[in-house]
């Protein structure tokens, strides 16, 4: 099976790693082509030099799947690939997409007899190694035609994939999965800083996180990260090893599009939404915003803001 993968950042990047270590042929284009060029020596991609070029290496039922930011990168490109694809074809988008535009880009790509499949993707940096969690929303047709590639990019064939529903679910649930992980952020962020702010306990916030890890009823993937980072931090003590982390926390717009949806529902989200507000809140650069910013870091690799750059 082949397909093209536009967009090769972190993620798109492991994504066709994954893809053709489980015997996926993959045509990959990336507005940068280094990658691109690696990634050929490496695992035997087929190199692509525009969008073009991809469908052009791909055979009826063509799949191009794009890893591109959200907003007008992926509108154009999406634009640009119809003239390009034929009948039955299908574009997939798994960035973080506002599910409202997945709705309105299936309906225009179905205009043309085009599939289109919007595909919530989790996983961060360790999607390669690990598998990626996906939430797919599209047609019956489109999930069967895809489930080759998401039994590869998934932790297991049988498990971390699931065609959720029609166009639109997919990206609405990853939404509402980023507005839950704000909230679990968050508090782990002020528990703990309630823990630091007990000088005369002198508590070992290292010591404390990998305590929890085993039995307790906090155990999770997101403490297991933030208890390896505190404990990687080698000979500096705890607030040395944070320093090296900005207090300003940036969100990537799904929190936001979660507490959205709830004012439109009606529906009480108070800790999604104020976890949200607390982002907004970090320029005071607080112990806590720090906490966050490792945690983004750990499972996500996002850049933090410094005081004087975006790095």
């Amino acid at each position: 099976m082949r397909l093209a993968l536009i967009g090769l950042g972190k993620m798109g990047a492991n994504m066709a790693r994954r893809l053709r270590r489980g015997d996926i042929e993959v045509v990959g284009h990336n507005r940068s082509p280094g990658i691109v060029q690696q990634l050929v020596k490496e695992e035997g991609l087929i190199a692509a030099d525009s969008l073009a070029d991809a469908a052009g290496k791909l055979k009826p039922q063509r799949i191009v799947w794009l890893m591109l930011p959200s907003g007008a990168p992926t509108e154009q490109a999406i634009h640009d690939l119809i003239p390009l694809l034929a009948r039955n074809d299908i574009v997939v988008d798994g960035g973080n997409s506002n599910y409202h535009d997945s709705e309105r880009r299936g309906a225009l790509l179905a205009g043309h007899g085009i599939g289109f499949m919007d595909a919530g993707t989790s996983g961060g940096v360790w999607g390669l190694q690990n598998g990626y969690c996906l939430m797919v929303g599209g047609s019956k047709e489109t999930a069967r035609a895809l489930a080759p590639v998401l039994k590869v990019l998934a932790p297991a064939p049988d498990r971390g994939w699931a065609h959720v529903g029609p166009v639109g679910a997919g990206h609405f649930t990853k939404m509402i999965h980023n507005g839950i992980e704000y909230g679990m952020m968050q508090a782990f962020a002020e528990g703990l800083s309630l823990l630091h702010g007990k000088k005369e306990f002198n508590l070992d916030l290292a010591q404390i996180t990998e305590l929890w890890r085993h039995s307790s009823v906090v155990r999770s993937w997101l403490l297991d990260l933030t208890a390896e980072a505190l404990n990687s931090k080698g000979a500096l003590n705890t607030d040395q090893f944070l320093e090296k982390f900005p207090a300003q926390v940036e969100d990537t717009g799904e929190g936001r599009w979660t507490a959205i949806e709830a004012v439109d529902q009606g529906v009480a989200a108070p800790v999604m939404t104020l976890a949200l507000q607390m982002r907004f809140a970090s320029r005071d650069n607080g112990y806590g915003h720090r906490l966050l910013s490792l945690m983004r870091n750990a499972f996500g690799g996002h850049a933090s803001r410094t005081k004087d750059k975006q790095s």
